[in-house]
């Protein structure tokens, strides 16, 4: 599966519909992608760095 990274503005997130309306995906995997699509590229993408932003 790929995951295409497009120029966005700040405050929200662009992300294919594909994987939302996945059916292979569970809703926790589809939060979980929308999360981490919404993080800079840059972040810490281990289970430490996710956690940071549950609040």
């Amino acid at each position: 599966m790929a995951v295409f990274h497009v120029e966005h503005n700040k405050g929200y997130t662009v992300m294919s519909n594909h994987h939302l309306h996945s059916k292979e995906l569970t809703l926790k995997a589809k939060g979980l992608l929308s999360q981490m699509r919404s993080l800079p590229e840059d972040w810490d993408y281990t289970l430490a760095g996710l956690s940071l932003n549950r609040e």
